[in-house]
């Protein structure tokens, strides 16, 4: 009987053992985490503190006991510290104190951690990280403590600081939310990204672009001052609550310990099949590199990319040849009532590769206009202007106009390497309420060939003039 240990009970981990006993139902798996929350969605975190989700226990992909009825054995509240990779033993400490497990194969998918800027006093009451279980339970007794009306700071408008600064603004506190760039959700181009600003505003939340937090000190009476500095001049404000988001890095000690490399970003390198190099030991999910269908090896922590590493992970464990067949980085969150999505590559993104990159932004509307309720989509296509392949997109609009629909849309486009003309020849649906018979892709798609043709017809007057 083969014994596959894996390290971290989140999605690579539970992937992995999933697909084991899937394949092998005799397969001895034993799944090792450091806290009491095995197979939680840590992406559902912010709508658990905003309400949407009524209980925590919600979060659960599945519980504990779904876990062992799997036949897994779930080892929880241990932590997990040196490998002898000779003995195949991973040492951990739980409680029961210090002990040795055995393996035949092991995962190692410790994910990541928030990142800790410097100047924020992290472990003061009212000043709290969001990434974890533990960090949510934490983040809602303290907001349960506080009147109505307080007013809240949350630093960091990626996906995670955007889905805060709702649910803070839903349960009627002050919020602020405050950017280090000059648009919140940097992963769009700002023209797109101003549009989600804007959204946040409208909906009461006071939005600080462009400003760096440079300090956070007792004010007293509970109370916290946030020092920001920014172009416009420093400024500074008092706060009930500091919830800081602001990015993660892989937790790679164990991997370290046991010899692994670590390659971009400071990631686990990995080959495709995720193994490390080091024998009979793997890796999956945000502690790992990432094959990216465009840049090649990057590092892009997803929870749906670790999903499918630690599926990949799990069939090789027990003898397989199965790939991971790279990921194209599409993303997508809802922000109050608008919704904004991205995948594959931005213009400046493009640069390691051969190309000649042309963005083009398209509004179209998400359905037929004579149709009630119509929206209008902004759409951004980035093409290489020389072959005409699609090099990525991103969308912006109301969440009624299925955007997670088109920027799939765009993502298996990227996935298959098709070129701009592709998409436009497309096969895909339409009735009145719900498209057009061009589609929005569509009509972005064919916006971005116009562009591309003028742009390659003024070169080659520029030649001729130059000539």
């Amino acid at each position: 009987m083969t014994h596959l240990l894996a390290v971290g009970g989140s999605d690579a981990g539970i992937a992995a053992a999933l697909r084991a006993r899937e394949l092998d139902p005799t397969t001895d798996v034993t799944v090792v985490l450091a806290d009491e929350f095995p197979n939680f969605s840590i992406c559902g975190i912010p709508y658990w503190v905003s309400g949407d989700v009524a209980t925590e226990a919600s979060l659960a992909h599945r519980t504990r006991a779904d876990l062992e009825a799997a036949g897994m054995t779930v080892r929880s509240s241990t932590w997990a510290s040196a490998v002898d990779v000779d003995r195949r033993l991973l040492t951990v400490t739980g409680p029961v104190g210090e002990e040795e497990i055995s393996y035949d194969e092991l995962l190692i998918g410790t994910g990541a951690a928030p990142a800790r800027p410097a100047g924020v006093p992290f472990g003061e009451p009212g000043i709290h990280l969001l990434h974890s279980m533990t960090d949510a339970e934490q983040v809602v007794a303290a907001l349960e403590q506080l009147p109505a009306g307080s007013r809240v700071a949350v630093v960091g408008a990626g996906y995670i600081g955007l889905e805060m600064t709702e649910g803070l603004v839903a349960r009627g506190f002050d919020t602020t939310l405050i950017q280090r760039g000059p648009e919140v959700l940097s992963t769009l181009d700002p023209e797109l990204g101003t549009l989600v600003t804007a959204e946040v505003r409208r909906h009461g939340a006071t939005v600080l672009t462009g400003s760096t937090v440079t300090g956070i000190t007792l004010a007293g009476g509970g109370q916290w001052r946030v020092a920001t500095s920014s172009t416009s001049g420093d400024a500074e404000g008092t706060f009930a609550l500091v919830v800081v988001c602001v990015g993660v890095h892989p937790v790679t000690d164990l991997a370290v310990a046991a010899g692994v490399q670590l390659g971009q970003g400071g990631a686990i390198v990995v080959d495709a099949s995720m193994r490390t190099g080091v024998p009979h030991v793997w890796a999956a999910g945000d502690c790992v590199v990432t094959h990216h269908r465009h840049l090649g090896t990057t590092w892009l922590p997803l929870g749906t990319t670790a999903h499918k590493q630690g599926r990949v992970a799990g069939e090789n464990m027990l003898g397989g040849s199965k790939v991971f067949a790279g990921s194209v980085g599409t993303q997508v969150v809802k922000v109050f009532d608008l919704v904004a999505a991205r995948t594959g590559l931005r213009q400046h993104e493009t640069g390691p590769l051969d190309v000649s990159p042309l963005t083009r932004v398209t509004v179209a509307d998400d359905h037929k206009r004579y149709y009630p309720g119509a929206v209008p989509l902004t759409i951004s296509v980035t093409g290489d202007q020389s072959t005409g392949r699609l090099l990525g997109a991103q969308i912006v609009g109301q969440r009624t106009a299925e955007i997670s629909k088109r920027i799939d849309t765009f993502a298996t486009a990227l996935h298959a390497e098709l070129t701009v003309d592709d998409v436009i020849d497309l096969d895909l649906s339409y009735t009145p309420p719900l498209g057009s018979p061009w589609d929005a892709v569509q009509v972005a798609a064919q916006g971005w060939e116009r562009a591309a043709a003028a742009a390659n017809q003024a070169a080659v007057d520029q030649a001729a003039v130059t000539a």
